[in-house]
């Protein structure tokens, strides 16, 4: 059957590989025809092999109202956090269907994650009764709709690590307790099965951890146990995927013990990470080395993530400053200004890169 009435199947499908990712729900709902196309695995192997997927990256960010005055005002002690999309090569921004039950803004400090086609928001702290919150909420890309997934099983957590292999499962670890208690126990979820299962205890409690995704295996990077409050380690630990076992801690995976939220693993054997005025990457076992000087207005980073040959770097001059976006081109070390709206330079909690 052909895709396009008048055209051979081919040609019709070439076509349809070449749909920016924001047209995907208008496409299937056309047809029946179109919405089966796109589900497939094999078309989109084919949009990547054709050079076509874009990165994608998606933010937990805090609204800006443009119409306000600067300062206090626009850039308010209480944000409203919105789910934002920014294509880097392309320029493209936009924003994201509020998740049902949330109009009044995403959970503060909730993690945001990529599993294949999908989005998962989980966790935070409720921005209206302020409670936290163990709820899961999957966006579907093609559909552009939402649907509820299985809570967080055990204690209701904050500030826990968490990072998926960007096929079908989310690692979560540490963080706190209602009681502010840092946590060592570990959990995946099955994004497709909508199902929970426990891992191994990590080796030590770790508050405040960042989690990576890197090498086949899940890494804890940093944090601090409960009698630390606030004072971050430099060790990490990573969890064999395959094996679903914890390796031995390795002490100094940091060279200073220093919050790690903008670490970012580049799927390619790299892990880069912005500190200070520098950005520095660590190959295997190797010590960290800078690569590049961060941009002077975006020194007070915010998020950081990386793909092969590039990184993007959000952040702004200081403490209240709109955030500017960057991307790094690693081969030619040349950073380039991703051109944003004003709406879109409000401080930035979390976030993930998708291929789409």
């Amino acid at each position: 059957m052909d895709l396009i009435p008048g055209l051979p199947f081919d040609v019709g499908l070439e076509c349809l590989v070449r749909i920016p990712h924001h047209y995907f729900s208008s496409v299937s709902s056309v047809c029946k025809s179109w919405k089966r196309q796109i589900q497939l695995p094999e078309f989109w192997r084919h949009r990547k092999s054709s050079g076509l997927t874009r990165k994608v990256v998606v933010l937990a960010q805090a609204r800006v109202d443009p119409t306000r005055e600067q300062g206090a005002k626009k850039y308010g002690a209480t944000p409203v956090y919105r789910l934002t999309v920014c294509e880097p090569e392309t320029g493209f921004w936009g924003e994201l269907p509020p998740i049902p039950g949330f109009s009044d803004g995403l959970p503060m400090f909730c993690q945001v994650v990529g599993v294949g086609l999908k989005l998962v928001v989980m966790g935070g702290w409720d921005p209206v009764t302020w409670e936290v919150s163990s709820g899961v909420f999957i966006y579907d890309f093609i559909s552009a709709t939402w649907r509820r997934g299985s809570d967080m099983p055990g204690p209701r957590r904050l500030f826990f690590a968490c990072a998926s292999d960007s096929d079908r499962t989310v690692f979560v670890a540490g963080g706190h307790d209602g009681e502010k208690c840092a946590l060592k126990s570990a959990m995946a979820y099955d994004v497709a099965r909508d199902e929970w299962s426990h891992l191994p205890d990590m080796s030590a409690e770790r508050d405040e951890s960042k989690g990576v995704y890197h090498g086949g295996k899940f890494h804890v990077i940093s944090g601090y146990e409960t009698s630390a409050q606030g004072r971050f380690g430099t060790s990490a630990e990573s969890l064999d995927v395959a094996t679903r076992r914890w390796g031995p801690v390795q002490e100094d995976f940091l060279d200073a013990a220093a919050c790690p939220r903008n670490c970012a693993d580049d799927g390619g054997g790299k892990l880069f990470m912005a500190r200070g005025a520098d950005v520095a990457v660590r190959e295997g076992s190797s010590a960290w080395r800078a690569v590049a000087e961060l941009p002077s207005d975006a020194r007070n980073t915010a998020y950081v993530t990386a793909w092969r040959g590039k990184l993007l770097v959000i952040g702004s001059e200081r403490f209240g400053a709109p955030y500017k976006t960057y991307l790094l081109d690693l081969k030619r070390c040349k950073w380039e200004k991703v051109e944003a709206d004003e709406e879109f330079s409000g401080h930035v909690q979390s976030g993930c890169c998708l291929e789409l």
